[in-house]
């Protein structure tokens, strides 16, 4: 019924915490790189990963993390790409993680399916950020070849402009057959009038702490994303019901790709719920879970075989 490659709670490992997007005084942010890290470490992240914009006027420079790294603490090399403009006349935003330094940013003539095809086969991991925000349309998303993830919540664009949730972006890719994750950032600018850090993250279930392990990870859709709940367990027990279990929440969603959910558990303090799934006509299960203190938790996509 279901790939179990799909679902990190089984996997080998444990959970790591980290964010995937943010940015330094290398281009927008207004942290230099070094107090990036040390921010996200000290607040109890794991890993990291420092996306300045490649752009011209910041020279088209990947920031350099390694020196940031510890035995409990690791960054991943990573860059946000502006190739060419889509429909709404803004550039490209494309979301590389896990790029060699040596990567060629720009290229004269890039266009999005270009650079997010090169990013992959360089061996990153790459995600569209925040088509709420940016107006992306789904035509322009289809212009690309393949990516492994878009942003389902973005923490700038949430003080910024209230477009921080993409959501209803990724079922409409979904309904079209594109099977990607859904990631969770800050794109933290640390900004003084926009509360940007630490709202948005990813738990990556991985063998180890190293930057090899947690892309590999990454690319697997061993993952969940999180404003502030917790997924301690999502399972399929036979061929006919799924089983949540989390951290204490007051509903416990699950979707599907049919107009409103396939099942709703509500209360106090809920931290399980169980789904019948015998009559379930759909092709993709997605979980939310809504915390008591009103973050959320989110499965990736689960495409059902």
């Amino acid at each position: 019924m279901l790939n179990p490659d799909s679902l990190p709670f089984s996997q080998p490992g444990r959970f790591y915490r980290g964010n995937l997007h943010g940015h330094s005084t290398n281009s927008d942010g207004d942290w230099n790189p070094a107090e990036y890290c040390r921010m996200y470490r000290q607040n109890g992240y794991d890993f990291v990963a420092l996306t300045d914009h490649c752009m011209e006027r910041y020279g088209y420079a990947i920031s350099d993390t390694r020196h940031f790294r510890s035995d409990n603490f690791t960054t991943l090399i990573g860059a946000e790409l502006h190739p060419g403009r889509i429909q709404s006349g803004t550039f490209w935003h494309l979301l590389a993680v896990g790029l060699p330094l040596d990567f060629e940013t720009y290229r004269e003539g890039d266009t999005g399916a270009s650079v997010a095809r090169r990013a992959m086969e360089a061996g990153a991991f790459v995600a569209v950020p925040h088509p709420n925000w940016f107006a992306l349309a789904v035509e322009d998303f289809e212009t690309l070849e393949a990516v492994h993830a878009v942003e389902c919540y973005n923490g700038v664009s949430d003080g910024d402009s209230d477009r921080a949730f993409s959501w209803h972006f990724i079922d409409m890719l979904l309904y079209r057959g594109h099977r990607v994750g859904a990631i969770a950032t800050d794109d933290t600018h640390s900004l003084p009038d926009v509360n940007d850090f630490m709202r948005g993250w990813v738990h990556v279930k991985a063998a180890e702490l190293s930057p090899a392990a947690l892309l590999k990870a990454l690319k697997a859709g061993r993952y969940y994303s999180s404003t502030g709940a917790q997924l301690h367990n999502v399972e399929f027990v036979g061929r006919g019901k799924l089983v949540v279990e989390c951290s204490p929440a007051t509903y416990i969603y699950l979707g599907g790709e049919r107009a409103g959910v396939i099942g709703r558990a509500s209360g106090v303090g809920l931290t399980q719920a169980e789904f019948d799934l015998t009559d379930v006509d759909s092709r993709w299960l997605r979980v939310t879970v809504r915390g008591e203190a009103g973050g959320r938790a989110w499965t990736n996509p689960l495409w059902l075989e």
